[in-house]
């Protein structure tokens, strides 16, 4: 073990995005290597890798230092940097606070800065370490060493002995000016010294790696002679002796280090968690509104659904109350309230919501609160795998909106619960296989047909890495497929290729921006700084737009913030767009609208359309191999459809799953169960272990487990844990003899747990999902003119999608009528129940701006028929002409759109 003398302090990891190729795992590994007691990871305005750093160094025992690189400027005036490092929390907060301001308040063209007021404002618990980059350090190297001084005096007499001088010995430009001038002052103005070696990268011989990713990012060539050189080969982990040899002649700045460190004593928050308050009436109490709520909700959707077979209302009640037990133990009826909150809002004013997703359908009271729109008891749905009052977790309901308005409900949320407590979260972009050999291929100069050609040889595996490729991954050896025998061998044998590849080796999976998650929105309880900073990008203003959490959806978490996903689904703006006009249709008809959540679940019509496997547009159902699926599965029951798509995938569809459930279903093979007792868990899948719940449910039927204990059973299954998995038959086959089962057949039960177990899926998710294909099928048997002009405005500017719709619109004997600026307007529309008209939005090259105006004006006193264009020069005149180009007029001709305002197109 080296010297623990010294701490670095200065340096940056793979997420300050472009000047950095260190990993965390691997620096907190060398930090331990090196005997060194803590590092700090400073990366510019961000804190983005904080968690992350935080839990390995801690895992590790080195104690990890929260900090920052900030560059900091007034207007348009040269920036900054400083260094700040967080002493305890409240120097946590006030980083916060500042990276949060400058990335939406401090945008420019060259980065986003702090401005030096701010710093003044919001310093408390916070060191600063100034360094050449510092404005002294631009002063002294200048040679005006007065106005350094004074710079310094200023910041000195803002921090105190929270200020530090940086000294480097890189061999980089400016240094030796800055570190004579930095010794001088450190006596003068009695200001300590710290050694800093500005680490990149891990290792010396990483520096070409380094400088390729700097040029990945600032779109350079490696041998440009005019791009900055701005970083030395020196600038790797060293160990402390290295550094204690480079500045024998100031020992004082090594053991600086070391005296800092040890004054930095931010601890981070883990494991607990924050919810927003919810407001509730005066007169009641979380606990007793989500009751009230419950029960009244319960009630009003009783009256609408019938009671599930074999269930009466005593049932109902009983699994409300058991529920609500359940929620208010564990602490969470404000995360549900705070859902039905937003989730009502929505449907309240006409925004399609899903029915359910994902486990939270198994929930009684979701449904009674009106959070998903499927009744669990009917399909043996269970609430414990959703929420487990033997093992504390949040409850995580996905829902999904209408993808055209999520964002309404989002800014409803923000409006609520306050705009500085409401974001997104932020994601991560990274350097994945065949985009970092391109990138890496260009920034060494290589033609643009070699590079391609060697990143075509990467084969198109999902999560594919460099590694596996060449055939040298543990994935590789196991599955010879994932290799590429042409790359391998022009590996081998090409100089350019291996130079490329090997360069490439070293970027691979560095994390290279950041960008928003598609769901996820987290709710604080106070201003999201108290958490974690903002991230945002640049509004072209000196502003920030799109504001994001700085941590990932894990990270929130683990800070103890609660994530929502709203996620967008365009099915049920499909859903939506046909329900709107099949309703148009029935009022003009005196007919009551049409209720989606009200279909009845046994309608024949429905049933046979999926046994013909006619489900092209059928949401979840559309592809070829489903569709086949369905041809020989026949489905007759919603059960079936549930069934249905828990099979098709990959696992069971791989090991005959699907076909044994057919071949039981239509008699093929006998309906069998492993056990007598077990028939009422597996009669609705014909004796075939096809769901989550059903390796549950047997758990407790045969071996006396609670649902709660059966679910961490089902969980331990999936991780494989031997040893978990020992525990777990011991109990299970315990279990099962006190309840008279014979040893043997319950050993063998609980193998065929464990392998189905493997392939079992979530059915609470199934069943929602099932619910909105069942619903898409419905609308396109009853009503198929409505349905198919939905489907198809849904994917217009995809013109090989439109031309399918088309041809299966027609397959179904619906008429299309040809686009027609007489008649048409943006979107496809039904004429009537067999005929749809063509939209102009789906005419490429014709923008919606460009629709709106024509169908604008054609009904701009309110009579289509009396504002008809007459011909092509009345057309011309009329329509707006900044909306209706050269371009867009000859796009209109070509598709037949003014076929009535001309003899023949040609002419036009």
């Amino acid at each position: 073990m080296m010297s623990a003398r010294f701490v670095h302090l200065h340096l940056h990891s793979e997420y300050s995005l472009a000047d950095s190729t260190i990993r965390i795992p691997e620096l907190v590994a060398r930090c331990v290597a090196y005997g060194q007691p803590s590092v700090a990871i400073t990366d510019r305005n961000n804190l983005f890798a904080l968690v992350k750093f935080y839990k390995a160094a801690e895992a590790a025992g080195i104690k990890p230092i929260a900090g920052a690189d900030i560059w900091l400027a007034d207007g348009d005036e040269a920036p900054w940097q400083l260094t700040l490092l967080c002493r305890d929390r409240a120097g946590y907060l006030a980083l916060s606070r500042l990276l949060s301001r400058a990335w939406l308040e401090g945008q420019r063209h060259d980065g986003v800065m702090v401005r030096p007021t701010w710093l003044q404002e919001e310093h408390t618990g916070l060191f600063a370490i100034a360094g050449r980059h510092s404005l002294a350090g631009r002063l002294a190297s200048g040679g005006r060493h007065e106005l350094a001084g004074q710079w310094l005096t200023g910041w000195r007499d803002v921090f105190g002995d929270r200020l530090h001088l940086e000294v480097t010995r890189c061999g980089l430009a400016g240094e030796p000016a800055f570190n004579e001038y930095a010794l001088h002052a450190a006596s003068t103005l009695a200001i300590p010294l710290v050694a800093s070696n500005d680490v990149r990268f891990l290792d010396a011989s990483d520096f070409e790696a380094h400088e390729a990713r700097v040029c990945i990012a600032s779109g350079r060539v490696l041998e440009d002679p005019k791009r900055p050189r701005d970083y030395s080969d020196q600038q790797y982990l060293k160990s402390g002796d290295e550094m204690a040899a480079l500045f024998t002649d100031i020992p004082d700045a090594i053991d600086n280090t070391l005296a800092l460190a040890q004054r930095c004593n931010f601890e981070l928050a883990l494991g607990k968690t924050y919810l927003p308050a919810f407001p509730v009436p005066s007169d009641h109490t979380l606990e007793s509104w989500i009751r009230s709520e419950a029960r009244d909700g319960l009630e009003k959707r009783l009256q609408k659904h019938p009671l599930a077979p074999g269930h009466d209302r005593a049932s109902y009640d009983k699994r409300l109350e058991t529920e609500l037990e359940v929620i208010i133990a564990m602490g969470f009826p404000g995360y549900f309230l705070i859902v039905a909150d937003f989730i009502n809002w929505a449907k309240d004013h006409g925004i399609p919501v899903g029915p359910g997703r994902g486990s939270g359908a198994g929930s009684l009271v979701a449904w009674a609160l009106g959070i998903t729109d499927l009744d669990p008891i009917p399909y043996d749905l269970l609430f414990e795998r959703f929420l487990n009052p033997e093992r504390v977790s949040l409850p995580d309901f996905d829902i999904d909106f209408c993808m055209d308005r999520r964002d309404e409900v989002i800014d409803y949320v923000a409006a609520k619960y306050g705009r500085d407590r409401v974001s997104q979260i932020i994601t991560y972009g990274t350097m994945a296989a065949k985009a970092v050999v391109r990138d890496v291929g260009r920034v060494l100069g290589y033609p643009y047909g070699f590079v391609d050609s060697i990143a075509k040889l990467i084969p198109l595996t999902l999560g594919i890495c460099l590694d596996d490729a060449l055939g040298t991954s543990e994935a590789a050896r196991k599955n010879p497929q994932l290799a590429s025998e042409e790359l391998i061998a022009r590996f081998r044998d090409e100089d350019d290729v291996r130079d490329l590849l090997t360069l490439a080796l070293k970027l691979e999976d560095l994390t290279r921006n950041a960008g928003k998650h598609a769901g996820g929105v987290v709710i604080a309880p106070s201003p999201l700084s108290d958490f974690c900073p903002l991230f945002a990008e640049h509004d072209g203003h000196g502003g920030g737009r799109n504001p994001v959490t700085q941590f990932d959806k894990d990270d929130v978490e683990a800070v103890g913030l609660v994530k929502f996903d709203f996620l967008g689904l365009r099915t049920l703006t499909i859903i939506d767009w046909a329900i709107k006009a099949i309703n148009v249709r029935r009022a003009h008809g005196n007919e009551p609208p049409l209720d989606i959540t009200a279909l009845p679940l046994e309608d024949t019509k429905t049933y046979e359309l999926f046994a013909r496997g006619d489900t092209v547009a059928v949401f979840q159902f559309e592809s070829r191999g489903m569709r086949e699926l369905l041809k020989r599965a026949r489905p007759d029951t919603f059960e079936d459809i549930i069934a249905l798509a828990a099979l098709f995938r990959p696992g069971p569809l791989g090991s005959g799953m699907d076909r044994d459930w057919v071949d039981r279903k239509h008699g093929h093979a006998e309906v069998s169960y492993p056990h007598p007792a077990l028939e009422i868990a597996l009669k609705p899948t014909y004796g075939v272990i096809v769901y989550q719940e059903q390796v549950m449910q047997i758990a407790q039927l045969l071996a006396g487990y609670s649902l709660g204990g059966a679910d961490l059973l089902r969980r331990a299954m999936g991780k494989k844990n031997a040893v978990e998995m020992a525990k777990e038959r011991a109990k299970f086959e315990s279990g099962a003899s006190e309840r008279g089962v014979d040893p043997r057949k319950a050993t063998q039960i609980f193998d065929l747990m464990e392998k189905f177990a493997e392939y079992g899926f979530n059915k609470s998710h199934s069943a929602a999902y099932a619910l909105v294909a069942y619903q898409t099928a419905w609308l396109k048997v009853h009503h198929p003119a409505e349905f198919m002009a939905a489907v198809l405005s849904s994917d217009m500017d995809n013109t090989d999608k439109v031309v399918m719709f088309l041809d299966e619109a027609r397959t179904m004997g619906l008429t299309v009528m040809p686009p027609d600026v007489n008649a048409s307007n943006h979107m496809f529309e039904a004429i009537d129940e067999r005929t749809i008209r063509y939209g102009l939005g789906a005419v490429k090259g014709v923008g919606r701006g460009a629709c709106e105006a024509i169908a604008g004006e054609r009904t701009r006193d309110g009579d289509a028929s009396t504002g008809m264009y007459a011909d092509l020069l009345d057309f011309c005149k009329r329509v707006d002409s900044s909306k209706l180009n050269k371009r867009t007029l000859e796009a209109l001709i070509q598709s037949g759109a003014l076929d009535a305002l001309g003899s023949n197109r040609p002419s036009l």
